[in-house]
């Protein structure tokens, strides 16, 4: 037996104005020309606007761009800590971290032990560095915050007088402005503590490495200071060799007791 399909609904216009065909809405608001109030609204709810970056309501899926910089000479675990807690001052956290060139430290500051290529490849083997910059500004600015779109500058609390004369502290304008995040040093290791350590012990440091073949041209030290380390160096070699003797000598009447 086939089945006949249904004849097609004729919409019947409405006179009375009970009818249900009062619910549906008027024809002319399907027209691509004039929108429905209800296809405006999606429209902008679909394409909120991107509000500017804030502490109190940080998105997941915007990176916070944080800036530390310094000289990094000797790089040690005190910077890795450093940069380590500005990594983490945000759940997602963009690091930049500028380094100052030989030439602008050697003029505020002094001669650095590393070169800047070498400071510079070490910044980028720590695992909480994103990016280095190289030639980073002895002073920060509001040039150098647009150019790289930095939200945020970490460092410690403490004055650093500014050397370049712009003012009475290096991270000044930063703190004015509100970008600056602190962050605190590690106690009892610093450039300046490892230096320290290796003038303290220098005549056994260059004795080790006559030693071990370099010249005392490569140490940069005198024909007359050469002569009186290698002497030194005789003297001690003597008293390990005559300490050694004394213990055997111990051991052996020890043993035929």
């Amino acid at each position: 037996m086939a089945i006949m399909p249904s004849p097609p609904r004729i919409r019947q216009t409405s006179t009375g104005g009970d009818g249900d065909d009062d619910l549906l809405p008027p024809t002319e608001h399907y027209s691509l020309e004039a929108p429905t109030t209800w296809y405006e609204s999606l429209s902008s709810l679909a394409a909120p606007a991107k509000e500017p970056y804030s502490s109190s309501s940080a998105s997941h899926d915007r990176p916070v761009r944080v800036y530390a910089d310094g000289i990094y000479d000797l790089f040690h675990f005190g910077h890795a800590r450093a940069l380590e807690q500005a990594k983490k001052l945000f759940p997602n956290t963009y690091l930049l971290v500028g380094c100052c060139s030989d030439e602008i430290t050697y003029t505020y500051k002094g001669k650095t032990v590393m070169t800047e290529a070498e400071r510079y490849e070490s910044l980028r083997h720590c695992k909480w560095v994103d990016e280095v910059i190289p030639d980073a500004p002895w002073v920060i600015t509001q040039e150098f915050i647009d150019k790289h779109n930095i939200d945020y500058v970490a460092h410690d609390s403490l004055p650093y007088a500014d050397a370049s004369g712009a003012g009475k502290d290096v991270y000044e304008f930063v703190k004015a402005i509100g970008k600056f995040k602190e962050t605190k040093r590690t106690d009892g290791i610093s450039t300046s503590d490892i230096i320290m350590r290796i003038v303290k012990d220098y005549n056994e440091y260059v004795m080790r490495n006559l030693a071990r073949g370099y010249t005392r041209k490569d140490l940069g030290v005198s024909y007359v200071k050469e002569k009186q380390l290698r002497v030194n160096m005789g003297i001690t070699k003597l008293r390990e060799k005559v300490k050694e003797h004394q213990e055997k000598r111990i051991i052996s009447k020890g043993g035929s007791s």
